[in-house]
């Protein structure tokens, strides 16, 4: 039987707000040894942990990251009410910086960084690569970045940047030239745009498939090439793999 590695998917958003210190310590308590965050930059240039391009879900009130300066940031809450109600009422965004210093202490875990492409629209990649590299220096060999841009991985690559990830929504996706000369470490595909039957295979690279949330769906694809299964639900999926790893 084989069992795949678990990346805990936003942090652990089935019981605490997505993207938030909270959650991703809740994740590594629950057993995550792979954590993904997405990052989105502020209008004064404060790389911050965020998914949406609005800020409406998270926060409940209009605009965007890079409308906002941190302070006015800060001021707002990722307390996903509608979701919580009010159990996170006290919960900020979590800066990225946050996350490194988060990272030096947990020195087992690994973290996949998404560049959400709402900021690299409006930031150039090299801004947003050196605003990145600058909150997570001293812990970059813990990190990954990952993104569905390719150009931006491509200047990563450029600009040192040994491990990345190319996300996809597809599996056909994958021949894509740009894919081919990025040369990624890392293969991220929805499993919803995956072949029904088959192997699945991506040369050179290990294969990540989100968002699964049952442990059988979860060795079944292990079974047909899958490396790492992404989840909301960590904890039930840490427990349900161990439950039917040791089942006779």
């Amino acid at each position: 039987m084989m069992i795949p590695q678990l990346v805990a998917h936003r942090g652990y958003p089935r019981h605490y707000p997505e993207n938030t210190l909270i959650g991703i310590e809740a994740a590594v308590a629950a057993g995550a040894r792979f954590v993904e965050v997405d990052v989105q930059i502020s209008r004064d240039r404060v790389p911050v942990l965020f998914h949406d391009r609005g800020l409406r879900r998270i926060c409940g009130v209009d605009g965007r990251i890079r409308d906002y300066s941190h302070d006015e940031l800060w001021m707002l809450r990722a307390s996903e009410r509608e979701k919580f109600g009010d159990r996170f009422r006290d919960v900020h965004l979590t800066r990225l910086s946050e996350l490194g210093l988060f990272l030096s202490r947990h020195t087992g875990v690994k973290c996949f960084i998404e560049l959400k492409r709402a900021s690299l629209e409006y930031f150039s990649t090299e801004t947003t690569l050196d605003l990145v590299r600058a909150a997570l220096n001293p812990v970059l060999a813990q990190c990954i970045l990952i993104s569905y841009a390719l150009d931006a991985l491509w200047v990563a690559r450029r600009h040192g940047f040994a491990e990345l990830g190319v996300v996809i929504d597809n599996w056909e996706e994958r021949n894509q030239k740009r894919v081919v000369e990025i040369g990624p470490r890392y293969l991220f595909c929805d499993s919803g745009g995956l072949p029904r039957n088959g192997m699945i295979r991506f040369e050179g690279a290990q294969l990540v498939i989100f968002e699964v949330a049952d442990p059988v769906v979860a060795l079944d694809l292990a079974a047909r090439g899958a490396d790492f299964i992404e989840t909301f639900a960590i904890g039930e999926m840490v427990q349900g793999l161990a439950r039917l790893s040791a089942a006779p």
